[in-house]
């Protein structure tokens, strides 16, 4: 790519926010841990350090961090600066293909390269709702539109998360859908780790959720759903995947409730996966997403979905809930949706079929290749 030179190895650099416990963070390790290490050479820098994915990471993946760790009001910060500036002060050196992965803080930095034979890719995994969403973290949505506009391709992680963006910002790169890449044969062996039955009561319907406690994710809408199931008389216990900022006021909102001993609250686990495959249903409640991490995982150790419509659902369930339940976005309907799939034992053993053969096309290496031939196709292209 440079100067018309043949090059074998293609040198690409992956710019995220940081390696935190998110579903975006998690998938950007797996697909560069598992990209043809003789085709490309990887650096991923991560703004802020000590996050928990960083330990996953391969031997081979060159890894930087730009602070040792979160900088408060780094936003506001960073936008004194111009997106050249930022990227001359951050990005020390050449590179065939910048990613920014993720929206945001990542790609105004990106958007600043100024090497004509590098080719830039906006990575974007949030699904827009308004101008002020693909605003964030630029001075404002021109200034946001300049900076997306500088990309030679953008990539979604899903079709939803493409026409949403391109409806609040209409960009002139070319638009590719990259799937997540899930590790598929690691979930699954994960999956198989022993798991102490008596943590759990027998006979009760198990579901779950799992993600980061933030607002977003709506683990609230789980929690009132589990309290009319249990006071409907149903035999449910609920289980919660993950940590955030809200976790002490979703403990504490169950025991006011009088529900703590039908949640159980798991926090952050290296390995959730031993108790997702051990679960009867797995729920996404949230009011947004860019293509779920958590439900294509448990499609994946075969565990029926039911979410709310967000983005990425139709493509991974099917337009007409063939692998999975998907409702309106809204409390009553998912309740609706649970009930029912609790009441129906064959039902659920039904959609358990159906999402371990969904739960294979996402194998890691359908998208891992997807991938590797979208950078490979970026050789010798002006």
């Amino acid at each position: 790519m440079r100067g018309g030179e043949k090059i074998d190895v293609l040198k690409i650099l992956f710019l995220i926010h940081d390696l935190g416990q998110g579903g975006a963070e998690k998938v950007l390790v797996n697909l560069v841990n598992n990209m043809n290490c003789s085709k490309f050479s990887i650096t991923v820098i991560s703004l802020f350090g000590g996050g928990v994915n960083e330990q996953f990471l391969a031997s081979h993946i060159k890894y930087q961090t730009i602070f040792k760790k979160p900088i408060p009001a780094n936003s506001h910060i960073m936008k004194v600066f111009t997106p050249k500036q930022l990227h001359r002060f951050f990005i020390k050196e050449e590179y065939d293909i910048e990613v920014a992965y993720l929206e945001g803080p990542s790609a105004r930095i990106i958007s600043g390269c100024n090497n004509e034979k590098t080719k830039l890719v906006s990575w974007i995994h949030c699904t827009m709702h308004s101008e002020k969403n693909v605003a964030e973290s630029f001075r404002n949505i021109q200034e946001s539109k300049n900076c997306y506009n500088q990309f030679h391709y953008m990539a979604y992680v899903s079709k939803t998360c493409e026409e949403a963006f391109q409806k609040f910002c209409l960009t002139k790169g070319k638009n590719v859908i990259l799937y997540n890449t899930n590790d598929s044969n690691a979930i699954r062996n994960a999956a198989k780790d022993k798991l102490d039955d008596k943590k759990f009561p027998q006979d009760t319907i198990l579901w779950c959720g799992m993600g980061k406690l933030i607002p977003v994710k709506a683990f609230d809408r789980m929690l009132r759903i589990q309290k009319r199931l249990i006071s409907s008389g149903r035999k449910v216990h609920l289980l919660i995947l993950g940590d955030g900022p809200l976790k002490e006021e979703l403990e504490k909102w169950c025991s006011e409730q009088g529900i703590s001993s039908n949640v159980t609250f798991l926090g952050y686990q290296t390995n959730p996966y031993k108790y997702l495959a051990r679960c009867d249903l797995f729920v996404c409640s949230s009011h947004s997403e860019g293509f779920s991490t958590a439900a294509t995982e448990a499609l994946i150790v075969g565990v029926p979905v039911c979410s709310v419509e967000v983005s990425g659902m139709r493509e991974m369930l099917g337009e007409k809930n063939e692998y999975g339940v998907i409702t309106e976005n809204n409390e009553e309907a998912l309740y609706q949706a649970i009930q029912s799939l609790v009441d129906n034992p064959e039902l659920l053993a039904y959609y358990k079929i159906k999402a371990k053969k969904r739960g294979d096309d996402f194998s890691m290496s359908k998208t891992v290749k997807a991938a590797e031939e979208f950078f490979l196709g970026m050789r010798g292209i002006d």
